[in-house]
């Protein structure tokens, strides 16, 4: 939906409000005017259930109103003396036309004081569960949201089994986009398999301010830009999804607006420098290791040694060869001093396929059939405002910011490029985009692929690992202790903070018991 569309609609449920409530307004003592007025209406009618005038905030908030609007229903019935549940079923599954029946045919008796305490352990679980669920869905949306990694795209960093804690308001929290969907939850309900939301209706993209911009070498949470899956890993029809409902990726950004971005050899370097990337985050490649068959070799002790945990390895016919991933530049040369070892060869990724790589199908773009994973480019991050040349040649790479993320008409004709029906030789960019690229270079599906991502597709900032568990272990040594409570960024090993949450729990616990214990002594 458009803005002026939103503004019809917001103007019409205003009328519905009116004339369905006016009349209880003056049963109230307040005038019939009050429920006609956007915002004000609402205010007033907290005043009219006895309720604190910060749920009319809770009214505008995407997925949080959900909730909200039923539970002022609700509210507003008993503030008249409706409290049976038969009103209350009536109220919910008319959608909140009960309450015109009740306004037009029913003695109306405000109860300006009435008691707000829930009567019943039904009611007070309910109460409780509503007001938990609408304060996990304000911290979710707004502030901080878990995340799990699920692949190895940045091992070394991050690793197959962290749980997270994903940062909203570093970069800025994004408003919804999606305004009808179940609180909590992604793309799909759990258990179900089934779709958590509606495609209808939209807002509008916005982001509130951040505290920082997003700076190379930053990990990054973020909806994946081509999203048509239904779930990872298992093949299905394809969906189209709104941006917020789109798979969740984390990768390290290496691109920001405005660069000009290559890859050499796997490095990735940035206006003809290379770009320095922290300890933690040493690129990872595949190695192809031979022995010599005289001196036994312990592959499994040697992953350990090297800390791969994604080693996954394939042994030749002859048992003489091994494939290694996730392995650093450094983590090679220590190969080589195993005894046993006769040599270790980094895999040459193959030339670009131009039907599965970044930009796709680009025969025309020069000294493209040239590329690889590990050489690519040079290429041009996209920045807000500036403004490229459009040829045939050019097109490729910003096709699909023109039309899918920017939303503009393209069509072209032989060397004729139309936007919005109007030739063109040029295009301005409306928003910032990104390149993320994963640590493990030879497994990690990223911008290579598929290209860009725009700014309003940004989730947030992994700044805290509190659970990592390792999926080829069981038992209390599947987790991994010393990944525990520590940071996401930095330079150097994780440090974990695991024994001072520890100390401050214990501290808690005797310090609530001590004070439980003062009070009963105070109160004897």
């Amino acid at each position: 939906m458009t803005l002026i569309q939103w503004f019809v609609f917001f103007l019409i449920v205003q009328v519905v409000h009116f004339a369905g409530t006016w009349k209880m307004y003056e049963a109230a003592g307040r005038k019939r005017w009050e429920a006609a007025i956007p915002v004000y209406n609402a205010v007033v009618l907290m005043k009219i259930i006895n309720r604190s005038p910060w749920w009319t905030l809770l009214l505008f908030i995407p997925i949080v109103n959900l909730i909200m609007i039923p539970v002022v229903w609700v509210e507003t019935l008993r503030s008249f003396g409706k409290n049976s549940t038969t009103d209350t079923l009536l109220v919910l599954f008319t959608l909140g036309f009960y309450i015109f029946y009740v306004n037009y045919t029913q003695p109306l008796n405000h109860i300006p004081d009435r008691d707000l305490m829930a009567h019943t352990k039904v009611g007070d679980t309910v109460s409780s569960l509503l007001f938990a669920v609408v304060v996990a869905t304000v911290v979710h949306t707004y502030v901080m949201q878990p995340f799990t990694i699920p692949t190895s795209s940045l091992e070394k960093s991050l690793l197959i089994g962290d749980f997270l804690f994903v940062s909203k308001f570093h970069y800025g929290a994004r408003t919804p986009m999606t305004t009808v969907a179940l609180p909590m939850v992604h793309d799909t309900i759990p258990l179900t398999k089934k779709k958590s939301y509606s495609n209808w209706p939209q807002l509008p993209s916005f982001r509130f301010p951040g505290f920082q911009k997003i700076e190379r070498n930053d990990i990054v949470v973020f909806n994946w830009p081509v999203d048509t899956v239904t779930q990872f890993f298992v093949a299905g029809d394809r969906v189209d999804k709104p941006i917020d409902k789109k798979s969740n990726y984390v990768k390290r950004c290496v691109g920001v607006p405005g660069d000009s971005l290559s890859i050499k050899d796997g490095i990735v370097y940035i206006g003809g420098k290379e770009l320095i990337l922290p300890e933690r985050a040493k690129p990872q490649y595949a190695y192809k290791v031979t022995v010599d068959g005289k001196t036994p070799v312990d592959f499994n002790a040697v992953m350990s040694r090297l800390n791969v945990t994604d080693g996954g390895n394939f042994w030749g016919a002859t048992r003489d060869t091994v494939l290694l991933k996730a392995v650093t530049i450094a983590g090679a040369e220590e190969l080589k001093k195993i005894p046993g070892i006769a040599s270790v060869t980094r895999l040459d990724m193959p030339k670009h396929r131009p039907s599965e790589t970044f930009p796709k199908n680009c025969g025309s773009c020069p000294g493209y059939t040239n590329w690889s994973i590990d050489n690519f480019g040079p290429i041009y991050i996209p920045e807000q405002g500036k403004t490229v040349a459009l040829t045939t040649a050019s097109l490729p790479f910003y096709r699909r910011i023109i039309t899918e993320y920017e939303g503009h008409d393209l069509k072209t004709a032989g060397n004729e490029i139309r936007i919005d029906g109007k030739v063109v030789t040029s295009y301005t960019f409306g928003q910032n985009y990104y390149w993320m690229m994963g640590d493990n270079r030879h497994n990690s599906e990223d911008s290579r692929y598929w290209g860009f991502v725009p700014e309003n597709h940004v989730v947030g900032k992994p700044v805290f690992i509190w659970l990592s568990l390792d999926p080829n272990k069981s038992g209390l040594s599947k987790i991994r202790w010393e990944r525990m409570f520590t940071t996401v960024g930095g330079d150097g090993e994780p440090v974990s903070y695991f024994k001072y949450f520890l100390i401050l729990l214990a501290v808690y616990f005797v310090g609530n018991s001590f004070w439980k214990k003062k009070k009963a002594k105070a109160d004897a």
